[in-house]
């Protein structure tokens, strides 16, 4: 159990068919509904291949999502518009950190959204290339090569 900033949620590491039900409807949210992201980008085949994090409130109430896919990409991280800046995304990212260790990978990678790279720079991400456009957002690369984290 988390508590940040009068916040109590948990993190939950689930594969898709136990997430999509709660994680579907933030990411449409966030992604298609706030950034303008066509619904037909959103959900993809890798879903199903990835392990989810969920921050989840003692209510249920999902607060925010990402996913790790099997080739060391950390992907489709939103938090809920009233909890951003509270630790949830931290806490997320540390899940799906630590989820990528276990399973045996010397690098992570991510695509951040330009206005985020301060936020996983503060985890340990380096930009790792040439910015880029996807879903019509600018992006770029980053990484974060171990022993950056440990399993502990």
């Amino acid at each position: 159990m988390h508590r940040l900033s009068n916040l109590d949620f948990s993190v939950l590491m689930l594969d898709w068919s136990q997430a999509a039900a709660r994680a579907l409807p933030l990411r449409v949210t966030v992604f298609v509904e706030e950034q303008q992201v066509p619904a037909d980008l959103e959900h993809d085949h890798w879903d199903a291949l990835s392990v989810h994090a969920l921050a989840v409130e003692s209510t249920g109430r999902v607060l925010g999502t990402g996913r790790l896919l099997p080739d060391g990409h950390i992907g489709r991280m939103a938090v809920a518009r009233e909890v951003r800046g509270r630790g949830v995304g931290s806490a997320l990212l540390q899940a799906l950190v630590q989820a990528g260790v276990r399973h045996g990978h010397e690098q992570l990678l991510l695509h951040a959204q330009l206005h985020a790279i301060p936020f996983y720079s503060r985890h340990g991400f380096q930009v790792d290339g040439p910015e880029f456009m996807d879903a019509g957002i600018l992006h770029a690369p980053m990484a974060c090569r171990f022993p950056q984290w440990s399993s502990d």
